[in-house]
């Protein structure tokens, strides 16, 4: 395309027009294959001996967003996706994170001790993945989407949130949460696990909620942070709280060696 800038006179109009031309089409090719990657993970989802109904999740996926203003997708709008494919309880297992994702998923892709959103079947499929509708369009779209705070409707924004509400209200018995010890704030009052997830925490089903506070040469705080002082005030009465600053070194020892018991890990 390049290259195309230094024709002059009728070669120019060519290539404007082909510009004009080849986003739409561009677009419009993004459905077959956002749908093909979808599928394919789908089936592909690790840990399941029963097989997923993927293609009717994926109609229920698509019903959420298509044919709609990219910014007025609320929360809502997954709800029917949600009933299609509910979250399983995972007692003990269930792994909450903020500002630590890398290394949180990093644990749980060599290690089967916990599981987070992402690790579930609509979480394994979408992560990391961007789609929008456009009014008057039956397309799924992958290019001039807007972004995580473009709008606060926006289709990914609002998975994201809802998958999260759902996660957080099957947890059961004693819960984690790997936060960052490497910032000033590691329980950020903006961040979806402190708008969404603590508050989903409902005891009797919670028992605990375990924080593992990771450190590194760079830490600046520990478990005496303020922000964690909210974090035990904001949490439902009846969970017990604890806290235990843990050396990214132990965890990633951990990961390479499946010898060292999950209990052993912090």
């Amino acid at each position: 395309m390049r290259r195309g800038w230094c024709w002059v006179g009728a070669g120019l109009a060519v290539v404007t027009l082909s510009i004009i031309i080849a986003v739409p089409l561009s677009l419009m090719r993004a459905t077959g294959d956002f749908k093909s990657t979808f599928i394919t993970k789908c089936e592909r989802f690790p840990g399941k001996s029963a097989r997923h109904d993927c293609l009717g999740i994926w109609q229920a996926f698509e019903q959420a967003y298509v044919g709609k203003d990219p910014c007025q997708v609320p929360v809502e709008s997954y709800d029917h996706l949600l009933t299609t494919s509910p979250f399983e309880p995972a007692c003990n297992r269930t792994m909450f994170w903020s500002k630590t994702k890398d290394l949180v998923h990093e644990f749980t892709m060599h290690r089967d001790c916990f599981l987070t959103a992402e690790d579930t079947l609509l979480g394994f499929i979408l992560d990391e993945l961007t789609w929008c509708g456009k009014e008057g369009s039956k397309e799924t779209f992958t290019a001039d989407c807007p972004g995580w705070t473009t709008c606060v409707h926006n289709p990914v924004r609002s998975f994201w949130k809802r998958v999260s509400a759902a996660f957080a209200d099957v947890a059961c018995g004693d819960v984690t949460s790997m936060l960052n010890g490497s910032i000033t704030t590691p329980f950020s009052s903006t961040s979806i696990f402190a708008t969404i997830e603590v508050k989903r925490l409902k005891s009797p089903n919670v028992k605990s909620l375990n924080v593992v506070l990771t450190t590194n040469a760079n830490a600046v705080t520990n478990c005496d942070n303020a922000s964690l002082k909210d974090l035990q005030r904001e949490l439902d009465r009846g969970i017990n709280y604890s806290c235990k600053e843990v050396n990214e070194t132990k965890i990633k020892r951990c990961i390479s060696d499946p010898s060292i018991p999950c209990r052993a890990c912090w």
